[in-house]
């Protein structure tokens, strides 16, 4: 027979055999029932589950991105196809995000956590697998489903699991280690993506999930929000989902059509009457997804707005330089991935220190500040224009909104998970990883249409000088959805074709360009609203 478990092993003087044989429960540690060594002992394993998972979903993202133009080749995708490739895994993180985060405060944030890991990695088998890009995009939409019960668990389980004095420099650790793996994903994604196929992208979520998951059922203590009561927001879920969903639908299809057009029109007006509905349905509902009383403190409200600012820079631009890099200035997707990866490098080398200045003097500085020099290195990368050594182009840049991200992340995170109650920890992190993903799923509507407009009046200024006949204009036209994909005419001589790449490439980077400014305001913006609304938090 089975001997009980019991936590007698746990003593002041531990045996470490005995600790990594007997589950520390939390709620025993916090009745004062198993001694704080045995829930020391965990706390490896939660970072562990907790940064792993986090980078899975993290990676996942940079990947897709560098593998955009490789699959767009391959499967014959439109801009617009390889906006939705994006967008529908965006929307549904974003939507669900909160459900995600309530579910684990529920029913148990170990639970959840790992139900969405497998999720996850379901999805990420079918994208691998998807024959056409409409299995992609719902291959995409599903895997969002799964990140909105990971994300939100996986700083829900640090924020339960560490006490206050300790919990800024685990989130802080957690920040540079996802974003150290994070920097290792493109990588290992654009060697994949350049030596194998762009499925690979997908598949190497699958033994990362495996351990993930076995992390967490064997190490990871559960807990859950014992006052949590009430059923689930179903009808808040649809409204967010239907609302974000239509209004990202019209600003996608602005990018091609004018703004009269009913399939513009039409589905922006639709998302914005159900996003209205949203916000009335939760004031009123006894059990809302987001509660909006959350926003009464003035440091959870100033978090959020700071990172709906930072991290609608942060995506537009992150979604536009791998076409950049691979399609105008000629790099291979590995090459492209290791351009990136110094801004991630820094920010795990800045970040457990940016954690610690949190811990110490509170968040209102590094706020203010990381968001500022994020938008100088946004700036900079505004007029790294075509061609060029990266040395002396796009890698300063890089550096310096790297640098402005990892003074600015560990110590939001920290800011946003201090404000509340730690029985809310789960529902506090839903919303401001909402609020990200939100502003990422939007950024990259509302950029792709500013996108088009500065493509194709910079194309059409370059295209006047080469007096081009009308069929071959024609050709042309039909050809800007494609962006910096699009060819030249077959039918043209060799060194006209030439001058039209060149034109497109320069209507490309003047597109870019425009981006990256748009991005710099965007992130000094954020600080400004750091100064104004953040105090100091206590830890």
């Amino acid at each position: 027979m089975r001997r009980p478990v019991t936590y007698a092993a746990c003593h002041t003087v531990v045996d470490m055999s005995s600790v990594f044989r007997l589950p520390c429960d939390q709620a025993a540690i916090r009745a004062g029932k198993v001694d704080e060594a045995c829930a020391r002992a965990r706390e490896p394993w939660i970072l562990a589950a907790s940064i792993l998972g986090s980078s899975m979903a993290f990676i996942d993202g940079m990947i897709v991105n560098l593998a955009l133009p490789r699959i767009q080749s391959e499967l014959d995708a439109t801009l617009a196809d390889a906006q939705w490739i994006v967008e529908s895994y965006a929307l549904f993180l974003a939507a669900l995000i909160l459900v995600g985060g309530s579910l684990g405060d529920r029913y148990g944030r170990r639970r959840v956590f790992v139900l969405g890991i497998a999720l996850f990695a379901v999805a990420s088998a079918w994208c691998g697998a998807a024959p056409s890009v409409g299995h992609l995009i719902a291959a995409r939409a599903l895997q969002g489903v799964g990140g909105a019960m990971l994300v939100p668990g996986s700083l829900a389980l640090l924020s339960a699991s560490f006490p206050a004095d300790r919990r800024g420099r685990a989130i802080g650790t957690w920040s540079g280690f996802t974003a150290i793996s994070t920097g290792l994903g493109p990588i290992l994604g654009g060697w994949l993506v350049e030596s194998f196929s762009w499925r690979w992208a997908f598949y190497v979520n699958l033994p990362v999930a495996a351990l993930v998951v076995a992390i967490a059922l064997w190490r990871v203590p559960e807990s859950r929000d014992e006052s949590a009561t009430g059923g689930l927001d179903y009808l808040g879920a649809a409204l967010s989902v239907v609302g974000l969903g239509a209004l990202v639908l019209g600003l996608i299809e602005a990018g091609t059509r004018p703004f009269g057009d009913p399939l513009v029109w039409a589905p922006a007006l639709l998302g914005i009457v159900c996003l209205t509905l949203f916000v009335r349905h939760e004031r009123r509902t006894s059990s809302p997804m987001l509660s909006l009383d959350l926003f009464r403190s003035r440091d959870f409200s100033g978090a959020n707005l700071l990172t709906l600012f930072l991290y609608s820079a942060l995506s537009a631009v992150f979604f536009f330089l791998p076409f950049n890099l691979i399609q105008v200035q000629g790099y291979t997707p590995s090459q492209a991935g290791a351009a990136m990866t110094p801004s991630i490098l820094i920010t795990f080398i800045l970040s457990p220190i940016a954690g610690r200045i949190m811990d110490r003097f509170g968040g209102r500085l590094p706020l203010t500040v990381g968001p500022l020099v994020a938008a100088a290195g946004y700036a900079m990368l505004a007029n790294a224009g075509r061609g060029g050594s990266y040395w002396t182009t796009f890698l300063p840049a890089i550096l310096v909104f790297g640098a402005g991200m990892a003074i600015a992340v560990a110590p939001l995170t920290t800011v946003v998970m201090g404000s509340v109650s730690e029985a809310r920890a789960g529902l506090a992190s839903g919303v401001n990883n909402a609020v990200s993903r939100t502003a990422g799923l939007l950024a990259i509507a509302v950029m792709s249409v500013v996108v088009a407009g500065a493509f194709n009046g910079s194309l059409d200024d370059r295209l006047s000088t080469l007096k081009l006949t009308p069929r071959t204009m024609a050709a042309i036209d039909a050809q800007r959805p494609n962006l910096a994909a699009a060819q030249p005419p077959e039918s043209v001589a060799p060194a006209l074709a030439a001058q039209i790449e060149t034109a497109v490439d320069d209507a490309f980077v003047d597109a870019f360009n425009r981006v990256a400014w748009i991005a710099a305001a965007l992130a000094g913006l954020s600080g400004v609203s750091a100064f104004l609304t953040i105090g100091r938090v206590e830890s």
